[in-house]
């Protein structure tokens, strides 16, 4: 450490970081002001300063190592024990700055055995991917060599079959894959299985890169350098034996899970010598044994790695049927008689399966994704997908295509014919990742598509994803936002193609299963309404048999209608009958019925279609476009009193009485309000399990009355209004054609049976009377007569009979 004087010593005691230092003592004494701001601690080297050699005053830190002149010198790391021991590294920020404070840097400690625990039980989530990974390598290592044998043919000259090979023992739990790549040299075994995170493929590709012949399609998988240690996932005890091409020697590299060290040896038995490659041999713990189940190993290659370029072969049970002799029953052969003893006998035998272990081809080395979509015919697009995704009915559509450019990748997606999943889960494991043909995950929440459109089922395969370290997550970025993006264009195209397809039943059928999942996309992907809005259909007054789609809407409208109407209803009836209706379909203009809970929520999200608003006719201010200006300005004049007195006596129930323009045969009508909930959403509303109740009285739009000026009642309630205002019948009148409005407009009373009482009374004020004078009047008979003694003449009955007006 250089040397410091007394003003950065007096600082640097003053800063408190003294504590980390001890004083080498000098010949002479120091000065009054150096020691008075020293810190009194023990120190075993001041009480024995005496036997210290004498040399001038200098402060050291604890780790320092020895002076040395070299600007170079760097002392070199200390391991103990596992432990990564920092050494100090001399600093010249002192020299050139002599009032400032030394200034000291040490490297970065790392407990070699932690670190490695971290790169095992939290990189991967899943145990079984430590297959995966060591599949991948192999096939790097295939890669490796079938790309430097272009230059270095005598690489090839033992001429041995690219392939894997993985074979198992359950008994013991031993795991073995084989590979007939590149290999490794006794250095490069130090270098890439004995440093954490280095990356035998990343430094080969980075070589590629510098000698400008990465322009060749490599399909190299390994990034990080961390795949090969997925291994103590699941084993005890690894042991590598690999044989390079360029070297004549095999060697042993061996290591255990939870060890800091290794061990590399050369092979020195005949009988383990290989001719180039690499075998991988895995001695499972305890609780893992079950992956050394061939079926296992098979089903997981198949998952995983189906689509690697080489081929990979496991080791499997196999039986053939044969038939073998048998010995007769001696109680059989006493009961043959005479005829049959002279006649040839035949051997019995009988049907026997022969058990024999032999290599089988478990992957498919050319994914259809690959291959030219012309060269691909509809049959294998239908078996591809139904293996892949456990289908048993073939996809309504399928696209196969390739994206190049800032992103390139590959993907083949389909339109299922049934639905499995629910609307509202969100995660799906219908889009299988592939990154260079190695399987990566199925398991997403809206990185590849949004929620709208998770039934959507596919494979999409891509040479560079960003992925985190175990290839397992896929990391938010620009390239996943546009890989994204391009995917959701091509399944909207998918879904289209189907709707305009001459076979209308196919889009039916997508309809009934995925229809929700488009309206849940108007509600949450307003930069798509484009693409949804045509997909969409519903019911109309002048189509309640068939569903119509917004483009067979628009052109039905009339020269003269400017929007496009709609109501919403629990039913087909409800919707018909509704009141709303009576002024639109006498014009002749076309309302569609939105039934389904979810079609108003994505009517009002969508708002327009090809520049015709849609407008709700169950809301106020409703303008059908053949106002009369001067008719309605006499009809106001006319029943304004009216419309203040109904105002008057129905009092916070509703925002104000208005002259109507949409009814005809209906005396009044009860409209919501322009930016409230209409009856139908409130009616959802209130039916919801979570909802919050509180919500109602303020989501709840105002009420406007609407009367028809036209009806006999309104009529008689504007006499009323000017003759007599406080008439008690007038009054329930007004109360009793509020409640009515209140029911048929879709709303819901509060109080039903008040309701029903002021029916009943109503009823029994009409009805009162009305069939009594028809009940013909019978006298009794005096007690003292008797019945023989009655005059005929003194009772008189008259008998009226109606019969077209004649008595």
């Amino acid at each position: 450490m250089l040397g410091a004087t007394r003003r950065s010593v007096s600082a640097t005691l003053r800063a408190g970081e003294a504590r980390y230092r001890v004083l080498a003592p000098a010949a002479a004494a120091t000065s009054s002001s150096s020691s008075s701001a020293s810190p009194s601690f023990p120190n075993p080297l001041m009480e024995n300063k005496e036997k210290l050699p004498q040399f001038q005053t200098r402060w050291f830190s604890m780790f320092s190592a020895p002076k040395n002149n070299d600007p170079n010198h760097v002392m070199h790391r200390n391991i103990r024990n596992g432990i990564l021991i920092s050494n100090r590294l001399e600093s010249t920020a002192a020299a050139a700055d002599p009032s400032s404070p030394p200034c000291e840097k040490f490297e970065y400690q790392a407990e070699v055995s932690r670190l490695m625990d971290l790169i095992v039980h939290s990189l991967y989530s899943n145990k079984e991917v430590f297959l995966r990974e060591l599949v991948s390598n192999a096939s790097d290592a295939l890669d490796k060599l079938r790309f430097l044998s272009v230059t270095e043919p005598e690489l090839l000259k033992d001429a041995v079959d690219l392939d894997i090979r993985i074979q198992t023992d359950k008994d013991n739990g031993i795991i073995t894959i084989t590979d007939t790549g590149i290999g490794m040299t006794r250095q490069e075994l130090v270098d890439s299985l004995g440093t954490i995170a280095h990356s035998g493929t990343a430094k080969f590709l980075k070589a590629l890169k510098e000698s400008q012949e990465a322009g060749a399609d490599s399909n190299l998988i390994g990034q990080f350098g961390v795949g090969f240690y997925s291994a103590f996932l699941v084993s005890d005890r690894v042991v590598v034996s690999t044989k390079s091409p360029k070297s004549d020697k095999q060697y042993v590299w061996e290591g255990e899970a939870g060890a800091s060290s290794f061990t590399i040896r050369e092979e020195a038995d005949p009988a383990k010598l290989l001719p180039r490659g690499t075998h991988l041999t895995l001695y499972l713990k305890h609780d893992d044994k079950g992956f050394a189940h061939p079926e296992r190993i098979q089903k997981l290659v198949k998952n995983y790695s189906q689509f690697v370029s080489f081929p990979i072969y496991t080791w499997q049970e196999k039986g053939f049927t044969k038939e073998i002799e048998v010995d007769e029953d001696p109680a059989e052969a006493n009961k043959v008689g005479e005829e049959d003893s002279k006649a040839e006998k035949k051997k019995k035998t009988k049907k026997v399966v022969e058990r024999y272990w032999d290599w089988e081809l478990t992957n498919e080395t050319q994914p259809i994704w690959l291959r030219n979509p012309k060269d691909v015919t509809t049959e294998e697009y239908n078996e591809f997908y139904k293996r892949t995704f456990d289908e048993y009915l073939d996809p309504l559509a399928s696209s196969h295509f390739t994206t190049e450019g800032e992103v390139e990748f590959r993907s083949i997606l389909f339109v299922p014919a049934t639905r499995k999943e629910d609307i509202v889960n969100t995660k799906t494991k219908n889009i299988r990742l592939y990154v260079k043909r190695v399987f990566i995950s199925d398991d997403f929440d809206g990185e590849l598509f949004p929620r709208y459109l998770s039934f959507v089922k596919g494979v999409v395969d891509s040479n560079d994803l960003p992925l985190n370290v175990s290839r397992e997550i896929l990391q938010e970025s620009r390239i996943v936002r546009i890989m994204r993006k391009r995917l959701v264009r091509k399944a909207f195209d998918m879904i289209l193609g189907i709707s305009l397809s001459e076979n209308k039943e196919d889009y039916e059928k997508f309809w009934d299963n995925f229809g929700k999942f488009l309206k849940l996309g108007c509600v949450e992907d307003h930069l798509n309404h484009k693409r949804i809005a045509p997909l969409l259909r519903f019911f109309s007054s002048q189509s309640e048999e068939e569903l119509i789609s917004l483009d067979e809407y628009v052109e039905n409208m009339k020269p003269e209608q400017k929007d496009i109407y709609y109501i919403a209803a629990d039913s087909l009836t409800s919707a018909r009958n509704a009141p709303f209706l009576e002024r639109l379909l006498e014009k002749d203009f076309e309302v569609l019925f939105l039934v389904d809970p979810m079609d108003e929520v994505a009517i009002q999200n969508l708002k327009s279609y090809k520049e015709k608003n849609f407008v709700d006719i169950s809301k106020e201010d409703l303008d059908l476009g053949d106002k009369n200006e001067e008719k309605e300005k006499e009809i106001k004049q006319e029943f304004a009193q009216t419309c203040d007195w109904i105002k008057k006596r129905l009092g916070d129930k509703v925002a104000r009485v208005d002259i109507s323009s949409r009814l005809r045969s209906s005396p009044c009508v009860l409209v919501s309000g322009k930016f409230g909930w209409s009856a139908n959403m409130e009616r959802l509303m209130r039916s919801q399990t979570l909802g919050d109740v509180s919500s109602l009285e303020f989501m709840r739009s105002r009420r406007v009355f609407e009367i028809n000026p036209e009806h006999p009642i309104i009529k008689d309630l504007n006499v009323a209004c000017r003759t007599s205002p406080d008439d008690p019948e007038a009054l329930r009148a007004i109360d009793l054609l509020f409640d009515t409005a209140l029911i048929s407009s879709g709303f819901t009373p509060e109080n039903p049976a008040e309701l029903g009482g002021k029916i009943y009374e109503m009823m029994g004020t009409s009805l009162a009377g009305k069939w009594m004078s028809a009940t013909p009047e019978v006298q009794q008979v005096p007690p003292h007569q008797s019945a023989g003694s009655q005059n005929p003449e003194a009772f008189e009955a008259e008998v009226v009979q109606e019969a077209g007006g004649q008595k």
